[in-house]
């Protein structure tokens, strides 16, 4: 019961609708994970190859893209660590560092602020995608099939929504 002169403490609230995410919001981090009829065999390529690299490396790797993701990326001064790429590869980013023996490591990210989830309504926060990674000796190059590939699995990613295919 209420006292005497109080209000009920219940108010219709008006339920906002959903928008999709912002570039300036923090990025959630995940993983492209493959459909199995795509490539039953590799399910998570960025994963798989990051996890085959060293350490030190994989320590790096992870304390970049978090603070890449907390940035969050669009505010994100890279350092030589996180950059966008240029020409073919545009829209993509690169999480670059070397590790022993001056050896390359690279790993292909997305930014996704498209993603849906089960119910097709824009997921909280948007996605920092890791899609692929090389590694590559000191001073060499990807060639071009490489980027391909990596294009090629960027595809892959952006045709499955509702919800993103993502661990």
């Amino acid at each position: 019961m209420a006292s005497k002169g109080s209000k009920s403490s219940k108010r219709s609230v008006t339920p906002q609708p959903k928008t999709k995410p912002s570039p300036s919001d923090v990025h959630d981090i995940v993983y492209f994970y493959r459909h199995r009829s795509d490539d039953p065999a590799m399910p998570a390529p960025g994963r798989t190859e990051l996890r085959s690299w060293p350490d030190s490396v994989r320590a790096k790797v992870y304390a970049v893209a978090t603070a890449v993701a907390g940035a969050p990326p669009n505010r994100f001064s890279g350092g030589g660590y996180w950059e966008a790429m240029h020409g073919d590869m545009t829209g993509w980013y690169e999480i670059r560092v070397d590790g022993p023996r001056r050896e390359h490591f690279r790993l292909f990210c997305l930014l996704d602020y498209d993603a849906l989830d089960k119910d097709g309504t824009p997921v909280d926060k948007p996605y920092l995608v890791i899609i692929d990674g090389r590694r590559k000796a000191f001073r060499t190059t990807l060639g071009e099939s490489e980027y391909a590939k990596i294009q090629a699995l960027g595809i892959e990613y952006r045709n499955r929504n509702k919800p993103r295919s993502v661990i």
